[in-house]
């Protein structure tokens, strides 16, 4: 059975054990089959796999794209944090030129990027969780060490192609 794809921009290691341990610590337990992550695109034909994992090798010949983390966003009944990179959108906007043609309309809009630490929660939990996770907030970078591609069958992703950063 085919599946569409989804990208992501992956985490060094230790944000990415920061990121997951939020995400474990307030997710819902019976709706987390994800560990934390960075969406770059939800939805791409699978048809195109070849080809975006060509375009994630090159793009990730170079060195990785600075990033940081901005602030803590409240999502309605979730809680995130925004990332900024002008340097990972531009990547992800090379992405989208190359398949602008096959984009769904989530994915033809430019995302915000961000990793969510909690979702699918009452309003007032997650207003909790935000102001609890605002008071020791501080922007600071955000290690970016690669980029992926995983097949989306219902439940947990599966890894079609990963691609590390070289420089």
């Amino acid at each position: 059975m085919t599946a569409p794809i989804i990208v992501t921009a992956l985490m060094g290691a230790s944000d990415f054990a920061w990121a997951d341990g939020l995400r474990r610590a307030h997710f819902p337990p019976e709706r987390n089959v994800l560990p934390a992550h960075v969406t770059l695109f939800h939805h791409l034909p699978p048809s195109v796999l070849a080809e975006l994992a060509a375009r994630l090798k090159r793009l990730c010949a170079g060195g990785p794209p600075d990033a940081r983390l901005t602030e803590v966003v409240l999502l309605g009944r979730g809680v995130a944090y925004r990332i900024d990179s002008p340097a990972l959108l531009a990547m992800r906007d090379e992405l989208a030129d190359a398949f602008s043609r096959l984009l769904t309309p989530q994915d033809q809009a430019r995302p915000r990027l961000h990793i969510t630490v909690q979702n699918k929660v009452t309003p007032e939990e997650a207003k909790v969780l935000a102001a609890m996770l605002r008071r020791d907030f501080r922007p600071r970078p955000l290690a970016i060490a690669g980029l992926a591609a995983w097949y989306y069958r219902g439940g947990p992703w599966e890894l079609a192609t990963k691609m590390m950063f070289r420089g």
